[in-house]
């Protein structure tokens, strides 16, 4: 798609990657593999963050007009949105049972990063063997831990789930406040176009599967 809107080539390759794993999380991954330049950089953050924006706002509202339940959503936001701060806060709005699928679920889904990281520096011809993994997957998996088996842990689980929310509140915040018209203008019709399709087919078969297949 990107040859067809003569995209350029690492422009293209990254704005497929934030919409196929974790949005501006793979982009920073990936980018220093391919060695991207700041404007390619730019344009794919610029086209995933406009469309978070737009997600946390419409997934809830699309979840209740069609009646999904708490596991339907949870499931399709975390594989249809792109960055997991904007997948917690769409789940949030939906429920608490939302939130929990949809956290777990994302956090799976953002360990491709491993393997596409890996296949680029074959893709681009990258001898570098360094890869970066985000931090916030393991650390993820080490709270879960010290949850379930360390007592003091569980016992204070409750306030830092509280300053979790009011974190979560300020980075929606501020997600919101980033998008500005100078925003819109850097990113360019034909990137943003390849963003959006890409994220309608995702987010379209995403909806039939948890429809049909999930209760």
């Amino acid at each position: 798609m990107g040859k067809w809107l003569n995209i350029e080539k690492k422009t293209s390759y990254l704005i497929s990657s934030g919409t196929a794993i974790c949005g501006g999380s793979a982009i920073a991954a990936i980018s220093p593999i391919i060695k991207a330049e700041e404007k390619q950089i730019s344009v794919a953050l610029g086209c995933i963050f406009i469309l978070n924006s737009i997600a946390l706002f419409i997934f809830p509202v699309i979840g209740h007009y069609l009646n999904l339940s708490q596991t339907q959503f949870g499931l399709w936001c975390a594989i249809a949105i792109h960055d997991t701060s904007s997948v917690v806060g769409a789940a949030s709005k939906y429920g608490q049972h939302a939130l929990e699928v949809a956290t777990t679920v994302k956090l799976a889904r953002a360990l491709w990063i491993i393997p596409v990281a890996f296949m680029s520096t074959f893709i681009f011809k990258n001898k570098s063997k360094t890869v970066s993994i985000p931090y916030f997957i393991g650390l993820f998996i080490v709270a879960m831990i010290a949850n379930t088996y360390i007592a003091p842990v569980a016992v204070i689980s409750p306030y830092l789930v509280t300053v979790a929310k009011a974190g979560l509140t300020l980075t929606l915040f501020l997600i919101g406040a980033g998008l500005s018209r100078k925003v819109l203008l850097s990113v360019g019709f034909k990137p943003l176009l390849q963003g959006v399709v890409l994220w309608m087919v995702i987010s379209v078969t995403a909806l039939y599967a948890v429809l049909h297949l999930a209760n």
